[in-house]
């Protein structure tokens, strides 16, 4: 099967567990055919889909969305709480499956590397929901069970019509605040004697790795749309965030993170900038 045709097929996908199948699958595929100097799947970088018909994205009809202020905060030292936040870093990387394999069938006339990016960036966005739900699972809870709230998907949306806007607003901004967050979920974990806090570590631990290397995509393919575009990628930037009313960043940030993902320090002096106006 041509790759962003089926990257729409699965996006379209609804039951969490039938997706993730079906990406890991599709990965697999890819990954026999590696040693073949092609695309181990047929790319057409050419072709607009319509999603006339179709549910974008196909989703479980739990976990109940709300708006983010309606979202209860639990204490991560209780056992239900934890389960909450398990729930809610579950429900991220849920709608991460998504975003990536939205960037793949969405926006034609890329180059292949970039549907590559992405494909494994689906896959990856997978692997991490999986870990994350069978820990939900052995805490009797599965994915559904709590609320959550719509905001990445949110943004999906604002930006489906550029893809400029889309890698500067969703990978390099929304996903990249994982980035600063992980490490305060972490040092609240150390303090936690549950089983499930020490189960949760390592699978933070390799989410954050991850990453890294997700936000360094949208940051690469963001820079490379504005040099298409003659744009300056410091200047464009808070243009972009002006325009699709995009969340302002607040401190603290994983400096150190968010360098290896590709951020220059002049971009993380104008987030710290950003702190000190508001």
């Amino acid at each position: 099967m041509e790759l962003r045709s089926a990257a729409l097929k699965v996006l379209c996908l609804s039951d969490p567990a039938a997706k993730v199948q079906a990406v890991q699958s599709l990965w697999k595929t890819h990954q026999d055919a590696s040693a073949l100097p092609t695309l181990g799947l047929p790319l057409d970088t050419q072709t607009a889909f319509s999603t006339e018909g179709l549910v974008v994205p196909g989703r479980p009809d739990r976990p109940l969305l709300c708006p983010p202020q309606q979202v209860p905060n639990r204490s991560v030292h209780t056992e239900a709480g934890l389960a909450a936040m398990v729930h809610a870093i579950c429900h991220i990387e849920f709608n991460a499956i998504n975003l990536a394999l939205d960037a793949i069938w969405r926006y034609p006339l890329m180059p292949a590397a970039y549907y590559l990016d992405w494909f494994k960036v689906a896959y990856e966005e997978s692997t991490h929901f999986a870990l994350l739900a069978h820990l939900l699972q052995t805490m009797g809870h599965r994915y559904g069970d709590f609320e959550a709230h719509d905001g990445l998907w949110a943004m999906c949306e604002k930006t489906a019509d550029d893809v400029l806007a889309r890698m500067a607003l969703v990978p390099r901004t929304l996903e990249a605040r994982g980035l600063d967050a992980t490490p305060l979920i972490q040092s609240k974990l150390h303090l936690s004697t549950s089983v499930h806090a020490r189960a949760l570590e390592p699978i933070l631990d390799t989410i954050l790795r991850d990453e890294v290397g997700h936000v360094a995509v949208g940051n690469h393919w963001f820079r490379w749309l504005c040099a298409q575009q003659g744009l300056d990628p410091l200047v464009h930037y808070p243009v972009l965030v002006y325009h699709h009313a995009a969340p302002r960043l607040k401190p603290p940030f994983n400096e150190e993170a968010r360098l290896r993902a590709g951020f220059t320090a002049d971009e993380i002096d104008w987030l710290m900038a950003q702190r000190l106006d508001s």
